[in-house]
């Protein structure tokens, strides 16, 4: 019993002991909580205090920067205030100077005013002085002033044509004067600025051979090379006692140079017999039609003449082997042409065109046929054909006055042209006449039906004439023969006798395969 009243009380006093420590915290606490309050007041009242010395502050700052501004602007102000002051004072200057000066101008043009109303009474005191003096001059010379007025035109007109046409006559005997002695002096320079050549082309070729053994070879059995030589060329081989030589006689150029060229290839391969020949000859023609076209391309390089038809250029090459009057008539061509270019440059005019044209002026010399055209207007047609320029073709076609000169070459070309066949040595009139007759004869004959080819040979003294077996008989040939002669007599004027040999061969081909 005393035991558990001993641990009732002790619990009694642990649990008043707890009781008064409950109360005493929470006295503390109490006394605390109001010292954290108090501080906490104090600390906002602080604050406070803080907020509102930097309110005002920055309420100063503020009202400072408003007043600096308003400050700023009405300096501003004041500024534009001066400068529109001093613009509405310069204003008032220049509208007081503008009316000093409108009042000047007014002034002026009343004294304008009265001086051209002081002109028009002058001006028609002056008219009816005017008229007065008309009308005293029309009635002491009897005529109107339109009449007066004409007459003193006129007299100045006959005055004015009789002194013009003393001028003119002046100045045409002064130009006809230096025209003169101007020609002189570019045909004179022109023709000592071109060297010239002046080698005369013949009628015979000399084939020379290393021994006169050959010369039996060349004649063969019976005549028989010798003669399908010459009807295969058309010359004329002579075969005489001139040591190492054989005589190679022909108007035409061309035929003598494939006899030549043939001849050399026969005699060097050692084979010459009929058929041999016959082969060689058709392959040194198509050797020497080679020849032609690189000799036109050589000499359009050589000139720098540029765009010629190839056609053109084989009549360029073909004046090689054709000559005029002795002259040969590539040499003439570009002599003439270099003569036009010099000629041309010293005129002032285009030295490409005439060399051009006198390279050009005599192709009309050369064509695969002939017409019955004089030379020039020939040359004319053909370079129109192969579309040269106009003023080209007037230049080769009235080089000979045949037709009305049309350009400045014309004149170049035909001058030109008399300067190369003039000077001494260049041509031989007896040659081409010669040359001709020999051409009349083979065209004379070649006109007949079945006649393939016509050779005059011996110097024009015998005419061969190789007609088709097909074409023609025996009888017919007797026949064709007597009609060449007789014509030849009744149309033709010659030296001597004319023989006239009408050849036709029958031959029969067969081939083994």
């Amino acid at each position: 019993m005393d035991t558990v009243t001993t641990i009732s009380i002790a619990v009694l006093a642990a649990v008043a002991a707890a009781v008064v420590t409950l109360l005493v915290q929470r006295s503390m606490a109490r006394s605390r909580a109001k010292l954290i309050i108090e501080d906490a007041e104090r600390e906002a009242e602080d604050i406070k205090k803080n907020k509102e010395l930097q309110g005002r502050e920055q309420a100063l700052k503020i009202t400072s920067d408003a007043e600096k501004q308003a400050t700023l602007r009405l300096s501003k102000v004041q500024s534009v205030e001066a400068k529109q002051k001093q613009r509405e004072l310069q204003l008032n200057q220049q509208q007081s100077e503008n009316q000093r000066a409108r009042n000047e101008i007014e002034a002026s043009r009343n004294k304008l005013n009265d001086q051209f109303q002081a002109v028009e009474a002058k001006q028609a005191q002056l008219d009816t002085m005017t008229a007065s003096v008309r009308q005293t001059l029309e009635h002491i010379s009897g005529l109107t002033s339109e009449e007066a007025k004409e007459k003193l035109i006129q007299s100045l007109k006959d005055e004015a044509q009789t002194a013009a046409a003393s001028y003119i006559n002046d100045i045409m005997d002064e130009a006809k004067m230096t025209a003169n002695k101007e020609a002189k002096r570019i045909i004179v320079q022109t023709i000592q600025r071109t060297a010239t050549e002046t080698a005369i082309e013949n009628s015979v070729s000399v084939f020379h051979i290393d021994s006169d053994e050959i010369k039996g070879r060349i004649i063969g059995r019976e005549g028989r090379n010798i003669r399908a030589l010459e009807a295969a060329t058309g010359i004329e081989i002579i075969v005489d006692d001139t040591p190492e030589a054989i005589v190679l006689s022909g108007f035409d150029p061309v035929r003598r140079e494939i006899a030549r060229l043939a001849l050399h290839q026969l005699v060097s391969d050692g084979r010459i017999h009929p058929a041999r020949i016959e082969e060689v000859v058709t392959k040194v023609r198509k050797q020497v039609e080679d020849e032609i076209i690189e000799t036109g391309k050589r000499t359009a390089i050589d000139l720098g003449i540029h765009g010629l038809h190839p056609d053109l250029i084989r009549m360029v090459g073909k004046m090689k082997y054709r000559s005029s009057y002795g002259q040969n008539l590539l040499q003439h061509s570009r002599e003439t042409a270099n003569l036009c270019a010099i000629m041309a440059a010293e005129l002032g005019l285009n030295p490409k065109k005439a060399r051009r044209a006198g390279l050009l002026h005599d192709i009309g010399k050369v064509p695969d046929e002939e017409p019955e055209l004089p030379h020039a207007l020939l040359g004319m047609k053909l370079a129109e054909k192969y579309k040269e320029k106009p003023e080209i073709c007037n230049a080769i076609g009235a080089h000979h006055d045949e037709i009305e000169q049309t350009s400045l070459l014309a004149p170049i070309v035909q001058v030109c042209d008399a300067i190369s066949g003039a000077r001494p040595g260049a041509r031989r009139e007896i040659v081409e006449a010669y040359i001709k007759r020999l051409k009349d004869l083979e065209q004379l004959a070649l006109s007949y039906p079945g006649v393939i080819k016509t050779y005059a040979i011996q110097a024009g003294r015998e005419l061969r004439v190789i007609v088709g077996a097909d074409k023609i008989d025996d009888i017919e040939t007797e026949k064709l023969s007597a009609e060449i002669a007789r014509r030849i007599q009744d149309e033709m004027t010659y030296p001597g006798q004319v023989k006239i040999t009408v050849i036709r061969e029958t031959r029969s081909v067969s081939f083994a395969k």
